[in-house]
């Protein structure tokens, strides 16, 4: 195909979209989320911003990479080294300029996420969902419009390449069938951790493992899951060279993420973690008490939700498509059980409840009680509870909302995978 007719078709299609009363707000909503951002944070937060952060490792790492973990930022890097070079070219360009292009390559990348998202829904859609694409149009708008799209361009976050590579790397698994596809998929998902390791918890369910509960037989692909498992693993152990490199760099990762003071500060998150940690600061415990057991609380949290979870995925009913329900499992584990989790992080498991939405049944109770009220929630209300903490946070420091939401949709994962056995 020339690119003359590729342009003619892309045309074609941008007016069949248009046509769309929804899409067209969506558009303009999109758009308007994107140039008040630019303006908001170039004029207002120029200090308060995410984006500040990356700009300033960037120049870490052109300064001296030992400090990437101790320079003193508006909030902590928590990210693996390698991901420190892509902010490089930012910082040379200038925190206005960089800001710009950061962002409006944020909006190309959500193009391109709805573009993928469209063609892992029209895949994946379930018999009893009608044919038309006035409904997959419909949540694709919804994601468009979803306030966590604000907040992640006023931050000038980096949620979406993250959402990307969780999307492309799903299609891959779900689309293309041979080891190679399933090598490629995997790369994907490992760069995703790369960038912000988020999505480390996927890792477990892309093993292919099966257990039948009614038939009592075990299934392990062990050749595909090596592959899938090496594709992962592959591009995450380049950070070894780093931490080989500038061994200050571990310490700086661990202490970041793990065990220094940060990490136990009262603040909005929600996880469970977090309210746990809020709750012990809340009947009086001293900062140093809550360090000596915020590990163990982040650990006993991981493991129990991660069991659950595991457990459940192995014995589900042979589907095509089980991986969209492991993808949203680990993702849904690192929210609950992560000490920060924030309501820009949301962009990474929207588009993973829209899918869900289109492989359940139609009429499902399931997607009626629990998924379509958490997709709209997490889009449109969550922000709204984060407001209401930093009114209330002197008297009662709990973010809990959308907590809540997050259990339903685990709960819904966990009740469809054994009741799907069944």
């Amino acid at each position: 195909m020339n690119v003359q007719n590729y342009l003619s078709q892309l045309k074609e299609r941008s007016k069949e979209l248009w046509n769309y009363k929804i899409f067209r707000y969506a558009i303009i909503v999109h758009g308007g989320y994107f140039v008040l951002s630019l303006f908001l944070t170039l004029i207002f937060f120029r200090t308060k911003n995410d984006f500040r952060v990356y700009y300033d490792v960037g120049g870490a790492v052109l300064n001296n990479l030992a400090d990437l973990y101790t320079t003193s930022y508006n909030w902590p890097f928590r990210y693996l080294p390698i991901a420190s070079l892509f902010f490089v070219p930012f910082h040379l360009m200038g925190f206005d300029l960089g800001f710009i292009v950061f962002n409006s390559l944020n909006l190309i990348l959500n193009i391109v996420i709805c573009v993928i998202l469209y063609k892992i829904i029209i895949l994946i859609r379930g018999n009893t969902h009608e044919e038309g694409e006035n409904r997959v149009i419909l949540y694709i708008s919804i994601y468009l419009m979803s306030l966590p799209n604000f907040f992640n361009y006023i931050l000038g976050q980096i949620n979406l390449y993250v959402t990307l590579l969780i999307l492309l790397s799903l299609y891959m698994y779900l689309q293309y069938k041979g080891m190679i596809w399933e090598f490629i998929a995997s790369i994907f998902l490992g760069i995703s951790i790369i960038i912000k390791p988020i999505t480390i918890f996927m890792i477990p369910f892309i093993i292919i493992i099966h257990y039948s509960l009614s038939n009592r037989k075990f299934k392990f692909d062990i050749s595909r899951s090596f592959v899938r498992l090496v594709g992962v693993i592959l591009p995450i152990s380049f950070n070894l060279i780093m931490f080989l490199m500038v061994p200050k760099l571990f310490d700086g990762f661990i202490s970041a993420n793990f065990t220094s003071a940060e990490p136990s500060q009262i603040n909005h998150s929600f996880s469970i973690t977090k309210l746990i940690i809020n709750f012990f600061y809340f009947v009086g415990f001293t900062e140093e008490q809550v360090l000596t057991i915020q590990m163990p609380v982040f650990i006993l949290i991981a493991i129990v939700l991660s069991s659950i979870g595991f457990i459940s995925y192995v014995v589900r009913g042979n589907s095509n498509y089980s991986l969209i329900f492991g993808y949203s499992f680990g993702i849904i584990i690192m929210f609950l059980c992560y000490f920060d989790s924030w309501d820009h992080h949301l962009l990474n498991l929207i588009p993973l409840l829209v899918i869900i939405l289109f492989n359940l049944p139609r009429k499902s109770e399931l997607t009626k009680n629990f998924i379509k009220p958490s997709i709209i929630f997490l889009s449109f209300f969550d922000l709204a509870f984060m407001g209401i903490f930093f009114v209330t946070q002197s008297f009662f420091p709990f973010n809990f909302a959308s907590t809540i939401f997050l259990l339903f949709i685990f709960f819904v994962l966990v009740k469809y995978c054994i009741k799907n056995e069944k």
